[in-house]
């Protein structure tokens, strides 16, 4: 992992501490801790990836929501006001649907996405199952996907007053319904016919 001097002074990283960086450190951060500074992802990781959000690209054109694909940063707890000195929180989520045009930034996306996509790798999973869970949950957002790679699976938990719950797991040959968008469905073959 790169060695990051902390400000002098300074217990937790900030967001705008993480600005000053070199464009090519990027990490995630919840509650001002680094959590995660991962090497690149594998290409059936990639490839995933890529065919998500082309199904979510197709699908949302012409419409209000908008995809955003890896590296994005969402800081969660954040707003349009939210100072960057006051940011302890980012991540960069495989793959976010926006439906609030107010928390699409110059830079970044402010406040919980509608959908986070999590497209699991060894190095990130326990991240993704709990400590980002948690942090997407406290953060409400309204739908999260566990992407399981290596057993052709989708888990989906729904937003539901605080606290997400279970909705179901998908597998390859099923058809993936999308909570936050009630027409929308994803024939999961085609995310997954990369090996």
């Amino acid at each position: 992992m790169l060695k990051l001097g902390m400000p002098a002074g300074q217990r937790k990283y900030s967001y705008a501490h993480y600005l000053t960086w070199d464009e090519t450190d990027r990490c995630e951060v919840i509650d001002g801790d680094i959590i995660s500074m991962s090497p690149s992802p594998t290409p059936q990781h990639q490839a995933i990836a890529v065919e998500l959000t082309a199904e979510f690209t197709m699908y949302l054109r012409g419409k209000e929501c908008r995809v955003f694909a890896a590296p994005i940063e969402v800081c969660l707890f954040a707003d349009r006001t939210t100072r960057n000195e006051d940011i302890i929180d980012w991540v960069q989520p495989d793959l976010v649907v926006v439906c609030d045009k107010d928390k699409i930034g110059q830079k970044n996306i402010v406040g919980a996405p509608d959908l986070v996509v999590e497209v699991l790798s060894p190095s990130t999973a326990k991240n993704d199952r709990l400590i980002k869970f948690k942090s997407y949950e406290k953060a409400g957002v309204r739908e999260y996907w566990i992407v399981d790679p290596y057993n052709h699976s989708v888990e989906v938990y729904l937003g539901d007053g605080g606290s997400f719950k279970p909705s179901g797991v998908y597998f390859k040959d099923d058809i993936l319904p999308v909570g936050i968008l009630e027409e929308m469905r994803i024939e999961l073959e085609n995310v997954f016919r990369v090996e």
